[in-house]
């Protein structure tokens, strides 16, 4: 067999015009491609898959934002695409208003993705800073940044749009500023480490300034020469302590629910336990958790096959009917979602099926999904595993299964794509 070809070849440096599938057929089929390649070439091969990806995402955004049209623009559009792309129904909202501003309002900011100069994250710097603008102003906008936002990095496309949109509309920018205060929210973000990212999101900027001032003034008080803390880590625990408690000191009592099996929580292994609307935290902040003063255990009998709750115990407090759905079901139903189930309401569900007077399963669902399962075009079903099958307009079926009180067992949600009977 004659010897492979040195893969530099392949990408010359004066010539960046090269088949990228090509390209990358070379690189599974020889791992070592890329080490033999100079470094202005693998430079080049770093921004020409980059250029490639704008342009896909430009293809992808057309096919949004027809999706979109051919929905009427019903918020249920973002939920199709948050189960097609298996992201967040916010991330999926977020790219939906991005593509019907991109084909309506911003038709060069759209060609630059079509030339692979402008990619979907700063694209969507372009569409945050004018969706207040008029539509005269917002095309004014657009020619002005079409010589400006190419080979500039995200912040500085924010700061230009937001400059030109400014410029075009003085007036308008004051405005902006009471429809950011009107948007204004309290987020949560869970990371993959066991912590969480709390935030304020569009608070008045005098307000926040004061509140950041006060939590300083407390965590510098308390930053004595025996205090091993960081003012970073002291700033946080105050601020968290005055959410809790409104005084930055003892935390009141909130609920969560947390399902840890009886070895872990015996300190028996140290198999990772689960917080409702979490997901898999570490067994020693399991037991932490656990630990507090107020903490009230339940005991919940498990299949041993399938590590499903089949049974809750009572305890001193009264028993709800709908307490061992939510403890059963532990977040939202609807794929993809992770509201903690007490926090969700419960909604009867058509068993797949059933004879005539069956009756339906109730299901834990979050605001946003009960009205989803009102909507036309959707339909939801539970199996009798308790599977809940969910098809949307386009005949699609997402499918998530009954949750696990054991995280070795979990399994994941499955999409399958055929069409309803």
């Amino acid at each position: 067999m004659a010897p492979s070809q040195p893969a530099h070849k392949l990408v010359p440096a004066t010539d960046t015009d090269y088949n990228l599938p090509f390209m990358l057929q070379s690189v599974r089929a020889e791992p070592d491609t890329l080490q033999r390649m100079k470094d202005d070439q693998v430079i080049d091969l770093i921004r020409d898959t980059d250029a490639e990806i704008s342009k896909l995402q430009a293809l992808q955004l057309r096919a949004i934002a027809d999706l979109s049209v051919r929905r009427r623009r019903a918020p249920s559009a973002s939920s199709e695409v948050a189960l097609a792309l298996s992201i967040t129904e916010h991330r999926a909202s977020a790219i939906v208003s991005a593509a019907n501003a991109l084909i309506a309002r911003l038709p060069r900011m759209l060609n630059l993705m079509d030339d692979g100069r402008l990619d979907l994250y700063r694209a969507m710097k372009v569409t945050d800073a004018t969706a207040w603008l008029s539509g005269d102003h917002v095309s004014v906008v657009d020619a002005a940044l079409e010589d400006r936002v190419s080979g500039r990095n995200a912040t500085q496309v924010r700061r230009a749009a937001a400059y030109a949109a400014a410029k075009v509309d003085p007036e308008g920018a004051a405005l902006r500023t009471e429809r950011k205060f009107v948007e204004r929210r309290f987020t949560l973000h869970h990371q993959d480490t066991g912590v969480t990212h709390l935030s304020v999101n569009n608070a008045p900027t005098e307000k926040a300034t004061a509140a950041y001032a006060r939590i300083d003034r407390a965590a510098r008080a308390l930053k004595t020469p025996d205090e091993p803390r960081t003012l970073d880590q002291l700033r946080a625990d105050v601020a968290m302590d005055l959410l809790l408690s409104g005084t930055g000191g003892p935390n009141e009592r909130t609920e969560v629910f947390l399902h840890i099996d009886l070895a872990t929580y015996l300190n028996l292994n140290e198999s990772p336990a689960a917080l409702a609307g979490r997901g898999p935290i570490a067994a020693a902040v399991a037991r932490h958790i656990i630990g507090g003063p107020d903490t009230t255990l339940r005991r919940v009998l498990t299949d041993p096959r399938t590590g499903q709750a089949i049974e809750l115990s009572p305890t001193r407090y009264p028993l709800k009917a709908d307490e061992f759905i939510r403890v059963r079901d532990q977040e939202c139903r609807q794929p993809g979602c992770t509201r903690p189930a007490q926090n969700c309401g419960i909604e009867a569900t058509r068993t797949k099926g059933a004879a005539e007077g069956t009756e339906d399963q109730p299901v834990t669902y979050c605001s946003r999904h009960r009205r989803l399962k009102g909507q036309p075009g959707w339909d939801y079903e539970v199996t009798s595993d308790g599977t809940v099958n969910v098809a949307t307009p386009a005949g699609q079926v997402h499918s998530t299964a009954p949750p696990s009180l054991n995280p070795a067992r979990r399994r994941p949600n499955r999409i399958l794509k055929t069409p309803r009977n």
